[in-house]
Parts: C-alpha cells; sequence; structure tokens
C-alpha cells in the first residue's frame, strides 16, 4: 500500500487540516501517516480557541523515522504556523525524501487578497521556498499572488492566470494546480506543467456558497488520488467533483453545522468516482 505523510496542524472541531486529510486519503485507498504541527481545540474562525504548538516535535519524529527506516511515497503540507515550521519541514523532506517520492504543498495562508490574520507581510517568502522545493504546488489566485510578487487582481482573465502559474513555476515548482480559478464567467481548476509547458482547465458550475476547509478537502483528495496511481488531470477531475458535492450537501441541508462542509456524506460519492 502507498504511504504519505501529511505535516498540518489538527483542529480537534473544524473539518478542516489533518481531521478531513486523513478520512479522504484512507478512502483513496492510501496509508495516511501524519505529523501534527500545532493541536487547536477549533479552527480559527471559531473565537476564544486554544492551541498548543508542536514545533519542537517535527524533527525527533522525522529522526525517529529514519531510525526505524520508514518511507514514504509522498509528503504533503498543509498549514504551517511559522517560518520556522517551514525550515524544519524543508529539513525533514530533505532527510526523508527518495528519488522518486513526491512533494505535494498546499501553502495555505490567504485568500480574497488577504493573507491570513496570523501571518506577516515576510510569510509569503518563506512559503514560497518550500514551494520552490515541490513537484506539485496546490495554491489559490491569492496564495500565488503574494508568493509570486504579483498585486492581486479579483477579477482576471486566463492570460493572467497562465503568467502568475509561470512565474511560480519558475521559482522551482514542477507543477501548479491553481484552485478556485474563476474567469470569463466559468470557475474550476487550472494545471500547469513547467516540464511540457502545457496548460490544462476543468471548468465547474460554481456553486454560491462559501464554506471553512473546502482548499483542504480538494488538496487532500487530489494528493490521495495522484499517490493511489491517478492521472494528474483526472485526479484535479475527481477532487474537484467531490469538493463540489460537499458544498452541495452542505447548502441543501439546513442542519449544517456553519463551521465546515458535510464530507463525510459525500465519501460514498468520492469512493464510487474512484470505481
Amino acid at each position: 500500500m502507498k504511504r504519505i505523510v501529511t505535516i498540518q496542524d489538527i483542529s480537534c472541531v473544524g473539518k478542516c487540516s489533518l481531521t478531513v486529510a486523513l478520512p479522504i486519503i484512507s478512502a483513496t485507498g492510501v496509508e495516511a501517516a501524519i505529523i501534527p504541527t500545532a493541536v487547536l481545540s477549533t479552527h480559527t474562525m471559531f473565537k476564544n480557541f486554544t492551541c498548543k504548538d508542536l514545533d519542537d516535535q517535527i524533527l525527533p519524529i522525522a529522526k525517529h523515522w529514519k531510525d526505524e527506516n520508514i518511507t514514504f511515497d509522498a509528503f504533503y503540507t498543509g498549514y504551517l504556523a511559522s517560518a520556522a515550521q517551514i525550515d524544519k519541514v524543508i529539513s525533514l523532506i530533505e532527510s526523508l525524501k527518495r528519488e522518486n517520492d513526491l512533494v505535494i504543498v498546499d501553502p495555505a495562508m490567504a485568500d480574497n487578497g488577504k493573507l491570513y490574520p496570523a501571518f506577516d507581510e515576510n510569510f509569503p517568502a518563506e512559503m514560497a521556498r518550500l514551494c520552490a522545493k515541490a513537484d506539485i504546488v496546490l495554491p489559490n489566485i491569492t496564495e500565488a499572488c503574494f508568493m509570486t510578487g504579483t498585486p492581486y487582481k479579483e477579477e482576471y482573465d486566463e492570460a493572467f492566470a497562465k503568467d502568475i502559474m509561470k512565474k511560480l513555476a519558475a521559482s522551482g515548482a514542477k507543477k501548479v494546480v491553481l484552485t478556485g480559478a474563476q474567469f470569463t464567467g466559468e470557475y474550476g481548476v487550472m494545471l500547469y506543467d513547467s516540464e511540457s509547458g502545457e496548460f490544462f482547465r476543468y471548468r465547474q458550475e460554481k456553486i454560491n456558497a462559501a464554506f471553512h476547509g473546502t482548499g483542504d478537502i480538494f488538496s487532500s483528495a487530489f494528493t490521495g488520488l495522484l499517490v493511489s496511481g491517478k492521472p494528474i488531470e483526472e485526479s484535479i477531475k475527481i477532487a474537484a467533483d467531490y469538493t463540489a458535492e460537499c458544498i452541495r450537501i452542505t447548502k441543501n441541508d439546513e442542519n449544517s453545522n456553519w463551521y465546515g462542509v458535510d464530507f463525510e456524506r459525500a465519501i460514498p460519492y468520492l469512493i464510487e468516482k474512484i470505481k
């Protein structure tokens, strides 16, 4: 069985980060190992949440794994709380990565033209250093703009999206998957392969709803599907369709909780799409 290690925080309530990565990667038929970078009582959309930083555990865990000859087929990073954690994750990857192992980075730090409150203006440059080590990066348009020093545009065209993806790839990432790409009245996901110079675009119907954690759901499904052996274009399609199904189910249920989508009820849909 293939094995992924995912490195990000765990919000005990909130349906994001590790609490979605573990079940979704498992549903794709891939073993999920974890390094929790912090433990939060809830995600940060709640008030008065608690947070225990686990920064000092990252490298000791990596050392133990190396001593035990534990290997991984992919390293998948999500929300990292500080530049210090980025340095440690880079060290972990350099220590454990074998030649053909994948590095997949979701630079979870910004949306809608703004950085998340925990990050200052210097953080995107630090995250760009990690993205430069990646085989595949999974930014939204805001994150791509911040990491390339490009002024953010709420409205943009396909040429702008392609240019910013090329800029990001020029820093080192082999492939760029731009999530939430929307222009010319369409919505979807774009892929740029810097080695072939080719673009791929998957179009979807935009659902007029916004929920916390949907980026984590897409990234986890995409990573699991890709490592399980699906081609990258098919992994994008299935992950995007699964994410949209999670949103539809949640939007149509007035009893759903406000803090995340009901990804659990859509797992049978994901498994059926994989078949």
